[in-house]
């Protein structure tokens, strides 16, 4: 999987900085500086070095925000989103004394025309260049990116109706960004949720926004469909992935380790503290982050062996120029020790917090799936639930055994879950299992109540971990989508389709003298799928899985956000809430 960074969206994004705002660079000879403010600041940091910088003749990286020291003789590039905040720092700059010699301006976004006005008329004669770059969206892996506002949930699962709009809308300009940073000009459709409407809004909004976009293209032509599809999803449509205890390496670790942007921290051997960024410049990272526990526990002092044995010379002769090619391999051989060692570490520490959940991840697997290890049906979920509950395993664990017995019933009637939110000592705070509601997702069984449960494929055949046989349900949707097996009913077309994704099989059943016609009209095209309301590491890995699987096709996923069981879990119940009434999990446990 790793050869996937060779071609994933940091790179397509790294790229298209390169042709836009370093190009124009490198028509000058003189050395600038690059001023960023803390989005644009997040996305250089994602996709390129500071050393990648440099050698492009930016020499100084400065925060828009604070206060700088003029230097008259450099040029500065702007690189910034189109707010009236970014826009009011940028004027500051060069309204009373100039704090450059001229100004490059790089917008990530359309920028409104009163702002672009106002720049104009206040420093115009600074402004050398003055562009939008479409690049409004987080690339955060290979296929994975987001739209870096963890604060959409609450304004499109809450109570404010403007600010679920408002929301909705800036989502939707990110995702023509997305879409015009990777040139497709996608088929867009959306599921149908029961009374749930964001997923049909966002659509809707998307695309006419891609249309106004691809209509105002540079080259003067209209853009017509790319071989792309793109599927928007609301977040209840799968409220047992994001909170299931899962054994797979990234997103384990995400749940069981306090892990903060990125950074794994940690006790060497010798007592002192070290910290490690988890993300795609780790190559044994990528390799691992998608295996089971159980592999990659099994895979790392393997690695580690082998670097050792590979670092002793075959005949033991020690010659001066064995010596050379010792010390010359060194560096790289410090540093895949590093990895290896860090990971081992990692790894350690999952399994030591597991062990005291294994019994909790069955109970799960069986209230999630339905059946047990051996395929007989749960008749009685309440006898699967009852032991994790009397079994003194933390407050937010027993949350979520809660919830995944109340989804495999499809609700539960009020006297039932009074019952449950009491076992659990939570009267205070039921909202961590009430406001599922607000997601669409049925708490309570009424009248109202109709059945939500999507078919599944039958997966009775593959092979998996006892603890770990829950399938994410948005993997049934990549295969559906990429076999053209997704219902019309369910999946309504916001805007035509290309034909290799029509979902009929007509273009198919034209070309049955071509056994592999459907293959080549998929070769190169992409699915993307965007998840209103957050996504989790399991569904960031089905992306990777379904496009190994099926080859001619890439899956790219994405949402507002990434969250952790937790984060959700205290999204869910700051619904409705101010800041201030705000009250988390961990601020339980620690009270």
């Amino acid at each position: 999987m790793a050869a996937v960074t060779d071609h994933g969206l940091k790179t397509v994004v790294w790229k298209r900085i390169k042709e836009t705002i370093i190009a124009d660079c490198r028509k000058s000879e003189v050395w600038k500086i690059l001023i960023l403010d803390p989005f644009t600041t997040k996305l250089l940091s994602s996709c390129c070095k500071m050393s990648d910088l440099i050698s492009e003749k930016i020499t100084i990286v400065e925060d828009l925000y604070k206060i700088r020291e003029p230097v008259l003789e450099m040029k500065a590039i702007y690189f910034i989103s189109p707010t009236a905040k970014c826009v009011d720092a940028f004027i500051r700059d060069f309204k009373q004394k100039p704090k450059y010699k001229a100004a490059y301006v790089y917008f990530t976004d359309y920028c409104p025309d009163d702002l672009f006005n106002n720049m104009k008329l206040c420093c115009g004669k600074y402004i050398r260049v003055c562009k939008e770059i479409n690049i409004s969206f987080m690339p955060q892996e290979a296929q994975v990116f987001t739209c870096d506002n963890p604060e959409a949930f609450q304004c499109i699962y809450g109570p404010s109706t403007q600010d679920r709009k408002k929301t909705l809308e800036t989502l939707a300009d990110q995702l023509v960004t997305l879409c015009a940073t990777l040139d497709e000009y996608p088929g867009v459709r959306y599921k149908k949720d029961g009374n749930m409407e964001n997923a049909k809004m966002l659509a809707e909004l998307l695309d006419n926004k891609l249309g106004r976009h691809y209509e105002l293209d540079d080259s003067g032509k209209k853009k017509g469909k790319t071989q792309a599809q793109l599927l928007i999803l609301e977040r209840g449509f799968d409220p047992v992935s994001p909170i299931l205890h899962e054994l797979t390496y990234q997103a384990m670790a995400y749940d069981l380790i306090d892990i903060q942007d990125d950074t794994y921290q940690y006790k060497s051997k010798d007592g002192s503290e070290k910290q490690a960024l988890l993300n795609e410049d780790d190559q044994l990272w990528v390799k691992l982050r998608h295996k089971h526990i159980a592999e990659v526990s099994e895979q790392i002092p393997k690695l580690l062996k082998e670097i050792s044995a590979n670092k002793k010379q075959p005949d033991g002769k020690i010659t001066i120029s064995n010596l050379a090619q010792m010390m010359k391999k060194m560096p790289s051989f410090r540093k895949q020790v590093t990895e290896k060692t860090i990971h081992l570490q990692l790894a350690e520490d999952c399994m030591q917090k597991f062990s005291n959940l294994e019994k909790l991840c069955k109970a799960e697997q069986d209230l999630a799936v339905g059946s047990d290890v051996d395929g007989v049906k749960v008749k009685d979920p309440m006898r699967t639930l009852l032991p994790v509950l009397l079994h003194p395993f933390s407050t937010h664990d027993k949350i979520r055994a809660v919830l995944l017995y109340i989804f495999s019933l499809n609700g539960t009637t009020d006297e039932n879950l009074s019952k449950l939110i009491q076992h659990v000592k939570i009267e205070d705070e039921r909202e961590f299992i009430l406001n599922w509601k607000q997601l669409g997702v049925p708490i309570i069984t009424g009248a109202s109540s109709s059945s939500r449960k999507p078919n599944r494929r039958d997966r009775s055949q593959v092979q998996t971990y006892n603890l770990s046989r829950w399938t994410p349900i948005i993997k049934d949707v990549m295969e559906d989508a990429v076999e053209n097996k997704l219902d019309t009913k369910e999946w309504p077309h916001q805007s035509e389709c290309p034909a290799a994704w029509n979902g009929s099989g007509a273009v198919s059943a034209r070309q049955k003298h071509k056994p592999s016609a459907q293959d080549e009209r998929r070769t190169g095209s992409r699915l993307i799928i965007f998840i209103i309301g957050g996504i989790s590491f399991s569904e960031m890995r089905c992306a990777y899985e379904v496009t190994q699987a099926v080859k001619s096709c890439e899956v790219i996923v994405g949402s507002s956000h990434i969250f952790t069981p937790t984060s959700l879990l205290n999204d869910i119940k700051a619904l409705g809430k101010g800041p201030m009434e705000t009250f988390t999990i961990e601020e339980r446990s620690n009270a």
